[in-house]
């Protein structure tokens, strides 16, 4: 048997032996989803949960007023909807495609089948969940805790790390952006062109490079104010 998704690239399973991604490989089954495809809403029961193969996955959370909160996006070799899946419950919010996309759907009752044989396999999802816990609850207190301006340098300066860069791909549209800040687009513009005229950034269309990344850190840190 050949592992055929490179599944070794997945975040979850990465230090995996060879037989062990085979194993899952097995229960892999492939889903090609098309831009804007609901993949489940929130409150559906979690029978099983994704990886990325290509594509962007969006997942949110719809207030009873109708607004919506972005929780965070998923791109390539990343994990989505594993949580509840193991607590046997609901999932807790809603996901959708940004982008015509591929992911791969592991059922909770074959995966957990393929643990019980091999119990080592349950080490890097504890490890992932982990660091995922770790990111919602900064997320968490950055919303809470920042002002606007805090939680737009935290932003960019998270895309630079990620994309390794000065020159960022702005990865959402900015009314996307300004809902997974808990701002509205309006507010979000301002401290865009705020940051701009004061040489901290260059905005060119959906692009953005980082001038002064010192000053960035100050503001994203509350230790001066924009």
């Amino acid at each position: 048997m050949k592992n055929t998704h490179n599944l070794g690239q997945i975040n979850l399973f990465a230090g995996l032996s060879e037989s062990q991604l085979e194993k899952l490989d097995s229960i892999a089954i492939p889903r090609k989803l098309v831009r804007g495809e609901q993949i489940f809403l929130m409150g559906q029961e979690a029978s099983g949960f994704y990886s990325v193969e290509d594509g962007r996955i969006k997942i949110y959370r719809e207030s009873l007023s109708g607004k919506e909160q972005i929780i965070h996006i998923f791109g390539c070799g990343e994990i989505f909807g594993e949580v509840p899946v193991f607590q046997g419950t609901s999932y807790p919010a809603s996901a959708v495609t940004l982008e015509d996309s591929t992911v791969l759907y592991f059922s909770r009752e074959r995966f957990e089948k393929i643990i019980k044989e091999d119990p080592s396999l349950a080490m890097s999802m504890l490890a992932l969940l982990s660091g995922r816990l770790r990111q919602m609850v900064n997320q968490v207190a950055a919303l809470s805790l920042e002002e606007v301006p805090g939680r737009l340098a935290s932003y960019l300066l998270l895309l630079k790390n990620t994309q390794k860069s000065n020159i960022l791909e702005l990865d959402l549209q900015k009314g996307q952006i300004a809902a997974y800040l808990g701002t509205i687009q309006e507010t979000l513009s301002r401290i865009f062109k705020k940051m701009s005229e004061q040489g901290l950034i260059k905005v060119d269309k959906k692009t953005v490079e980082i001038i002064d990344e010192a000053s960035l850190e100050l503001i994203a840190s509350g230790e001066e104010q924009l």
